[in-house]
């Protein structure tokens, strides 16, 4: 008995030439935009630092820095990511999402390592704060800005399926609240003329910050190492099971991995071996616009029709 494959692609999932190309248009420009802001923020934060002198709003300048980096590194990435396959590339670019994912999160670790060092160093060789209250407006003002922006970033990414820019809007927000944790700890020392304050706070955001790149890189190894999803798999068994009893098939070899901007799926039917072709495969067919319907990103099944007599006894053969 011979396999006969039957790929299907983007079934149910295929856009307009119209509503792609505002898709991407879409994209790009919330990227741009998140470059643009973050260059900004760098120069408002850094500005706060040299009148300061706080180790607070050195820590929410270095993460500015790393921000800028790794927009930079997903702007790039959000443009490969588009480019269709080639040759060279047959399955396409998808997945530089999660090597973006995880290069921005190891570039949060890096800075908030960075943070606790300059905040251990300031507190040992002596602490000096100066315009407290100028400093704390600009970094209030970087804060609202970076909030909104944020929330932009992973609306869109949700909205278009995008890992890169919901990554970058995460990333984000955890310096908006950064910046927020920056705030508190301006006002304690201002209140409390307690300097102490700025490099504990300084040490607790770079701490906040640690977790949330870990998180990133976490999940980027987990996409690149096409780590399953419980809730997809159990959605897509659900399914399955539903669709095979409705024709009196089976199924097995079920698949399923993340690529990154759509997600692969593979199964095999198994099909009593006196139906037609034809009638086989109009109900494979079926089946998968039924899978592509439950999934709300881009999907690309492929489903491989076998003889249900005689299938063990093939494959222990071959």
């Amino acid at each position: 008995m011979q396999t006969i494959a039957h790929p299907i692609h983007k079934p149910i999932q295929q856009l307009s030439a119209e509503q792609t190309a505002k898709a991407a248009y879409e994209t790009r420009m919330a990227m741009r935009w998140s470059l643009a802001v973050g260059f900004l923020m760098l120069a408002m934060k850094v500005y706060a630092y040299v009148i300061t002198q706080s180790a607070a709003i050195l820590s929410d300048a270095a993460e500015s820095v790393v921000h800028v980096l790794a927009v930079s590194f997903a702007a790039y990435s959000l443009w490969l990511s588009s480019k269709p396959a080639d040759k060279s590339h047959p399955y396409g670019h998808d997945r530089i999402s999660f090597f973006s994912a995880g290069f921005e999160g190891a570039m949060i670790v890096m800075a908030a390592l960075y943070i606790i060092y300059e905040a251990v160093m300031k507190w040992i060789k002596g602490l000096y704060l100066e315009n407290i209250e100028a400093g704390t407006l600009f970094v209030f003002l970087a804060t609202v800005i970076n909030g909104a922006l944020g929330w932009y970033l992973v609306y869109q990414g949700k909205k278009h399926h995008s890992i890169i820019l919901e990554a970058n809007g995460k990333h984000v927000l955890t310096d908006s609240w950064t910046s927020f944790g920056v705030i508190v700890g301006l006002a304690l020392t201002w209140s409390t003329e307690w300097l102490p304050f700025d490099p504990i706070v300084a040490i607790l955001v770079a701490t906040n910050i640690l977790w949330s790149g870990g998180k990133l890189m976490r999940r980027s190894i987990g996409g690149l190492m096409d780590e399953s999803d419980p809730e997809v798999d159990q959605r897509l068994n659900k399914i399955l099971t539903e669709e095979a009893a409705k024709y009196g098939i089976q199924f097995h070899d079920v698949r399923h991995r993340n690529g990154g901007t759509k997600w692969l799926i593979e199964f095999h039917l198994l099909f009593p071996k006196d139906i037609p072709i034809s009638l086989a495969h109009e109900q494979a067919t079926h089946i998968e616009l039924a899978i592509g319907k439950a999934f709300p990103m881009e999907t690309e099944i492929t489903s491989h029709l076998e003889p249900l007599e005689g299938h063990n006894e093939v494959h222990m053969n071959a």
